[in-house]
């Protein structure tokens, strides 16, 4: 006997909307819930990891050393003779001559003989005469060393006496190397002046004196020439091929412009 399912009538539309609608909303529920039980989990607190900080070491590479050459085998050196044993015999050292003083004898002249006396016959044994020689023994001194004179003292050379200054003029023997530079303010200068300045260099032609004469500046302005002239230099002044100092006579003229 065979059975035929009826078929199934779909649900009406109202109903599948409102189960539609409970799962979405309980999905959110679901979703809101696990959300809100996240946020309320305390995050867990990590510890810090203390770590070596990492140390790198650069190593240079070096080739490889090329193999030497093999060293030529050395020759056997000949063996150097060996020297012969000498014998040293000491011989013993001669003893010190002796010094011997040189004695002179002098012999005198020979005593007149004694005559026998007349042999008595009655003695018996008669005594021969004796004949006596006197000698002398002189001794010559040795004359003293003659006394050492000591050497007479050297006596150094005098100095030689510095030449003589020489009296030349500007462009005529020597010229300013240096010339002075005499700098007046304003208002010192009140009226036309001059001044001649006697001149003293040494063989360099250094200024070593600078005097003024026949002045009728002020004293302020005849100060101030004379310390100018002694910051100058002159060129050196030569004759013969030798430096000589030199006097100098330079005159000064200051005029006032209008």
């Amino acid at each position: 006997m065979s059975q035929f399912a009826a078929p199934m009538t779909p649900p009406p539309p109202n109903q599948m909307k409102k189960k539609v609608v409970s799962i979405l909303a309980a999905v959110l529920v679901g979703h809101a819930g696990l959300l809100w039980a996240v946020s309320q989990m305390k995050t867990p607190e990590l510890k810090p990891v203390d770590k070596e900080p990492m140390k790198v070491r650069f190593i240079k590479l070096q080739e490889a050393p090329k193999p030497l050459p093999p060293k030529p085998k050395a020759e056997p050196k000949p063996e150097p003779p060996k020297p012969k044993e000498v014998k040293i015999v000491e011989k013993p050292l001669p003893p010190p001559p002796k010094k011997v003083e040189k004695i002179e004898q002098v012999k005198k002249a020979e005593a007149p003989k004694v005559k026998a006396a007349p042999v008595v016959e009655d003695h018996p044994d008669p005594k021969p005469a004796v004949q006596t020689v006197v000698t002398e023994t002189k001794v010559i001194p040795t004359p003293p060393p003659a006394p050492v004179t000591p050497p007479a003292p050297v006596t150094p050379p005098a100095p030689t006496a510095p030449p003589s200054p020489k009296s030349v003029s500007i462009g005529g023997g020597v010229s300013w190397l240096r010339s002075p530079k005499v700098s007046l303010s304003p208002g010192e200068l009140k009226a036309s002046c001059s001044m001649v300045i006697d001149i003293a260099a040494n063989e360099q032609g250094k200024v070593v004196s600078a005097n003024a004469r026949n002045s009728d500046c002020s004293p302020t302005i005849k100060r101030k020439v004379e310390a100018a002239v002694r910051r100058a230099q002159l060129t050196k002044y030569v004759e013969n091929g030798v430096a000589y100092p030199t006097r100098v006579e330079q005159p000064f003229d200051f005029k006032m412009t209008k």
